[in-house]
């Protein structure tokens, strides 16, 4: 019998480890990924649904074999969803990825109809946006200013409307600029399909109906897809639907094989597909918060992204990114975790594999009806967001209004571009607006209170300034003109207090100082710079200002406020008074 006590002996080499660290790194994984909620597997199983006449409508659109566009709904929202810190992201085929990928691959001179190709443009996209991560680019998205953000997502959700509104009605309204196809669309009423745009009619009452329904308030869009679908069947109605159009086959996606001597000549469009993908994607994150109130991390979610092109491309789907629609059809019916996108994916599968034939009987009207009820909510939902923009600025409130025509009326790329230089020009205007120099003046109880700065350096005393701002170099005009004239300064020091300057400050502000310091020192009068931190320190040493300066003329920060300030305001009035004396 073995002695209870004794120390077990050491498993030998090459043996598997204990079953206990397996245990506790399974436990871990499980409590990163939660647990799915019965909303979360009736979420995904809609969400699923919902990708196979979406995604086939949106590859059609884009000049694809529809099928690719249904693989897109599988295998990408899995891996995306598993890895996304966004939870509630669908990551899958949109129209606008649908309509750029077809662009570039046709200006590459390359059949989109070719597989191979497919998935050569499909894993360069998922590479860069990988590369994005890594690089950690996420950064880019946060110069893309609120205002900007707004006039974007709200000209994708109208762009999600019009993508529809054949579907809807059976009449493809003429135009380029998306609120030209609105105009024409209702004035074209008289080109309406009857029969398509009642069923639409009834989807989207059914829908308005559910709502009213506590109990099926958050399956509102599942249960007006089931009874509508099933009302055109059983009357008979004459309406496009899924199987018009093509045959979904009953087997999972193919493994496709790029074609490796393609992605040379795709890698400046892949870059382009890339952009218009994570520039959706970032519009997810604040429509669709997580549940739980964690925060999303923009890089991990380029990382997930770039996850499910690369999986994607290698079975047979086309570029995907995160879906404002799909993730609104998932979180309208009640998803809570991310596993409401991987369920999604995994429902679709076991659908095309089972009962593809069944899904082909979906009516497009329906569907129709449905993605216009998901742009519509999306347009309300920014409703707060555009009045809170119009009111913040005439500047920003122009922004939105140019970056949302842009997109209703340029490529995506183009429009994502002019949305970015937008931004900063925004950010530009708004740093340079920001500095300026307050002057501090002791009070009877020797507190320190902020002033006016004065004109003129009064000679033969201490004047202390602080500098507010970036040192960017759009401000620095504006700075120059608010400093005190030097030409009376004999006998003055100005302390220029620097607590809020950035530690690596533009080359600009530096040859400001410089021209600065020697000016008062040719009236005689000098320059300290008070509350300087390690890092600004070291790029005065290295330029040289420091040594202009002199000693005493840079005072470090230290953890007292205004420490560094009296230090160098009682430095001044000893070298006025030394210079006083040395002069009688």
């Amino acid at each position: 019998m073995p002695d209870p006590g004794a120390t077990p002996p050491p498993a030998p080499s090459g043996s598997l480890p204990p079953a206990a660290p397996r245990a506790g790194a399974l436990r871990r994984l499980s409590a990163t990924l939660g647990k799915p909620s019965p909303r979360d597997v009736t979420a995904g199983m809609a969400t699923g649904l919902f990708s196979i006449p979406e995604g086939m409508a949106y590859a059609s659109i884009g000049g694809f074999n529809p099928v690719a566009g249904l693989y897109a709904g599988i295998v990408p929202p899995i891996l995306g969803s598993l890895a996304a810190p966004t939870v509630l992201m669908v990551t899958t085929l949109t129209s606008a990825i649908a309509l750029t990928s077809q662009a570039v691959l046709t200006d590459a001179g390359l059949d989109p109809h070719a597989a191979g190709n497919v998935a050569a443009l499909t894993v360069l996209v998922g590479v860069i946006m990988a590369l994005m991560a890594v690089l950690r680019l996420g950064v880019v998205m946060s110069f893309v200013s609120n205002a900007v953000m707004t006039g974007f997502s709200t000209g994708i959700a109208l762009s999600i409307i019009t993508g529809v509104f054949k579907d809807a009605t059976a009449y493809k309204p003429p135009g380029h600029n998306k609120l030209l196809q609105v105009w024409n669309w209702v004035v074209g009423i008289g080109h309406w399909q009857l029969s398509a745009t009642l069923v639409a009619v009834a989807t989207i009452a059914v829908w308005a109906a559910a709502r009213l329904v506590r109990p099926l308030a958050e399956l509102a869009l599942l249960v007006s897809m089931v009874v509508v679908s099933i009302a055109v069947a059983v009357f008979r109605i004459d309406v496009e639907t899924v199987g018009d159009i093509a045959r979904i086959p009953a087997v999972l996606p193919p493994i496709s094989v790029p074609t490796w001597s393609a992605m040379p000549h795709l890698f400046g469009g892949a870059l382009a597909v890339a952009m218009v993908a994570l520039a959706q994607a970032a519009g997810v994150s604040p429509s669709m918060p997580n549940p739980d109130g964690s925060r999303s991390n923009v890089n991990c979610d380029f990382g997930a992204q770039g996850l499910a092109n690369l999986g994607g491309g290698f079975f047979s789907a086309l570029p995907s990114g995160g879906s404002l629609s799909r993730t609104g059809v998932a979180a309208g019916v009640g998803a809570r975790t991310r596993w409401a996108g991987v369920i999604s994916g995994v429902f679709l599968a076991i659908v095309v594999l089972v009962c593809g034939s069944l899904a082909e009987h979906i009516p497009m009207p329906v569907i129709g009806g449905l993605i216009m009820v998901v742009g519509a909510e999306l347009i309300v939902g920014k409703a707060g967001d555009i009045m809170l923009v119009l009111r913040t600025s005439r500047l920003s409130a122009l922004a939105m209004v140019v970056t949302f025509a842009a997109t209703t009326q340029l490529p995506l790329q183009q429009a994502i571009v002019l949305g970015a230089i937008l931004s900063l020009l925004l950010y530009c205007v708004q740093i340079s607006r920001q500095a300026e120099l307050v002057a501090l003046v002791r009070d009877s109880d020797e507190r320190w209170r902020t002033g006016e700065v004065p004109a003129i350096l009064p000679p033969g005393q201490v004047t202390v300034v602080e500098y507010g701002g970036a040192s960017f170099f759009a401000e620095l005009s504006r700075l120059e003109g608010k400093l005190p004239e030097v030409s009376q300064a004999r006998g003055a020091v100005l302390v220029l207090v620097m607590r809020v300057v950035p530690e690596v400050p533009s080359s600009a502000l530096i040859k400001q100082f410089h021209r600065y310091a020697t000016r008062l020192e040719k009236a005689g009068g000098r320059l300290i710079l008070a509350g300087v931190r390690p890092g600004l320190a070291h790029v005065l040493d290295r330029t040289g200002l420091s040594a202009q300066l002199g000693e005493g003329g840079v005072v470090p920060a230290d953890e007292h406020v205004f420490g560094a300030v009296d230090r160098a305001v009682t430095d001044a009035q000893e070298w006025i008074r030394t210079r006083r004396d040395s002069e009688q």
